[in-house]
């Protein structure tokens, strides 16, 4: 079978620069496929002439801005009780939505919930879950018309909405449109069962965020540096037939340069494809 799987690289380490000075160095160092930070020092995806330029740039240089990673907040809480806050929140979701379209972007990658710690009461839940639902049917309709696909991200385990079975509820309950998921590794590894996460986002899975750690913090580390079973995950994916992107999501300390960071990038990439499935014909996954 023919496994497309290109590797690209999340912006999201270099969100202290702005992305015009990254972008050339990304493309430089062998990476043809990106997604791009919505942190607004990075890329100000209210700014609209912004948003356009960056996206000729990436044209320009070759760069397939496979998918957008909408912001997370505090503030953003599409769950809220206080029709204000959350009307802001379903808001600033659509703005980063009009940016991914504007961008050229195929994706839009967007935590279910918010940032925000423990489970409330079952009525208290349900509730929000409720008002999670109603607000996700708007950000995913808003998609449709734009053209820009949806995909859910498995969240941190500790959040509300950080067990996969909430999220797979969210999806049976958007039905504006046609909503996929985004696996992280990370997050999954962190839930403790990275196998079952897998399993059950495997029927709705597009694309895959590329982090490791060891088990006890989020340390967006690249691949092989911490301790998921790598050839493992890949096999897995390979058994549920995946087809999507990996974009390796990893963090940056702040002293280190573009050109450090992009070095550990490339390294991430070469560990990647070395365990990719060898397609029987057509072209090879990017990185190879």
């Amino acid at each position: 079978m023919n496994v497309p799987w290109p590797i690209g690289l999340s912006t999201g380490c270099f969100y202290r620069h702005s992305i015009f000075h990254v972008l050339e160095e990304i493309r430089a160092s062998g990476f043809n496929t990106i997604e791009v930070c919505s942190f607004p020092p990075h890329l100000n995806y209210h700014n609209e002439e912004e948003v356009r330029s960056a996206g000729e740039m990436m044209r320009s240089l070759g760069l397939r801005p496979f998918s957008f990673h909408a912001p997370f907040a505090d503030r953003i809480d599409i769950t809220s009780d206080d029709d204000g806050v959350r009307e802001a929140s379903v808001a600033e979701l659509i703005t980063a939505c009009r940016a991914a379209s504007l961008l050229g972007a195929e994706n839009v990658v967007l935590h279910p919930g918010p940032e925000r710690e423990g489970r409330p009461p079952p009525e208290e839940f349900r509730q929000r879950m409720q008002r999670a639902a109603e607000s996700l049917n708007r950000v995913a309709a808003y998609c449709c018309e734009t053209r820009v696909h949806l995909q859910l991200e498995n969240m941190l385990p500790h959040l509300l909405f950080g067990q996969t079975s909430d999220m797979m509820y969210l999806l049976g309950e958007i039905n504006t449109c046609t909503v996929g998921t985004c696996l992280d590794t990370g997050h999954a590894r962190l839930s403790g069962d990275l196998g079952n996460v897998i399993h059950k986002l495997s029927g709705h899975l597009k694309m895959v965020h590329i982090n490791d750690n060891h088990g006890d913090w989020d340390a967006h580390l690249i691949p092989g540096d911490g301790s998921i079973d790598w050839p493992w995950l890949i096999s897995e994916l390979h058994r549920y037939q995946f087809h999507g992107a990996l974009i390796i999501e990893m963090s940056a300390p702040e002293n280190e340069t573009v050109a450090a960071t992009l070095l550990r990038a490339r390294r991430g990439r070469e560990f990647l494809t070395k365990l990719l499935p060898v397609p029987d014909s057509g072209s090879v996954p990017e990185g190879r």
